[in-house]
């Protein structure tokens, strides 16, 4: 058995450009564009790289993107003050406030200065709540998780009733998976690093997500034969015989896991196209929020 391959690059682009649809229908009908902000703390230049990307694709899809960037050693109090002045800010529809920050800084702090209805990164404790709350939907989504679930909804995996596997238990990542999951009526197992006989459980999943952090943790031997493995992890490993002197890979060892899986995402072009385009659209979704288009 060969896996199929859950294109995440081709998915993306289309969820990109029903972005640009609904952003040109606003426009058309009298609507301001919809705008992300982006705070950004200090000089980390992978946060550097993220932020620049959003603002790119802000402006291929008609968007508004306005960048703050503050000192490293810029306290609590100037943080939160830009983030209210934000919130406030009638051409703001999206605050993204990028992570990690500092380590003097309480993230979690920030996070809840963010409005809701602007949390487009979808981790206010608010969103978050009724993420884990039965029957309670959060205005936003985290954009990674969901792009996960969005994966599995477009290639057709059945999720209700199926045994998922959520390997890792991170805020960004495994935790809110899990929790959308569990909406979709699944059931769920969360393994970490005190998961006892973890291969194993892995093995007993429909649905793997692996969030681990781990290079090529995900053997063949952990998956069941047709399973939907959907790999988050991205890792960068030096090797000077590539042109780039380097090369990427996931957490799940794929040239193995590949022949037993029923589908797979590569890493890179799988989960990592759908963060960038699920805050896209949740960008949007704040906007027509804004303007009284979405009830909320």
């Amino acid at each position: 058995m060969t896996a199929k391959l859950i294109d995440g690059t081709a998915i993306a682009k289309k969820v990109r450009e029903q972005a640009a649809a609904d952003v040109t229908e606003m426009v058309a009908q009298g609507y301001a564009s919809p705008g992300l902000a982006t705070v950004l703390v200090g000089e980390n230049p992978a946060s550097e790289v993220y932020v620049g990307m959003k603002q790119r694709m802000c402006k291929q899809l008609g968007m508004e993107s306005f960048s703050y960037t503050l000192p490293t050693d810029s306290s609590q109090e100037e943080v939160e003050a830009l983030v209210r002045k934000l919130n406030a800010d009638l051409k703001v529809n999206g605050i993204l406030v990028q992570l990690p920050l500092p380590k003097h800084l309480d993230d979690e702090a920030v996070l809840r200065t963010i409005s809701v209805e602007k949390d487009v990164d979808g981790f206010h404790p608010i969103n978050m709540g009724r993420l884990a709350q039965k029957g309670r939907e959060p205005l936003f989504v985290p954009c990674t998780p969901d792009g996960c679930i969005y994966l599995l909804d477009e290639v057709g995996v059945e999720l209700r009733g199926a045994n998922a596997v959520v390997l890792g238990r991170s805020n960004i990542v495994g935790m809110p998976a899990a929790l959308l999951l569990v909406k979709r009526d699944a059931t769920v197992t969360i393994c970490h690093s005190r998961t006892k006989n973890l291969s194993e459980v892995c093995r007993q999943a429909d649905v793997l997500i692996a969030a681990v952090g781990q290079i090529e943790m995900v053997k063949k031997d952990w998956v069941k034969p047709g399973a939907a493995v959907i790999d988050v992890g991205t890792h960068r490993i030096e090797d000077a015989t590539k042109e780039k002197g380097y090369y990427l890979t996931g957490d799940v060892a794929f040239d193995e896991v590949k022949e037993v899986a029923g589908w797979i995402s590569p890493s890179p072009g799988g989960v990592g196209p759908m963060t960038i385009a699920m805050l896209m659209r949740n960008t949007v979704r704040a906007a027509k929020i804004a303007n009284g288009l979405i009830k909320v």
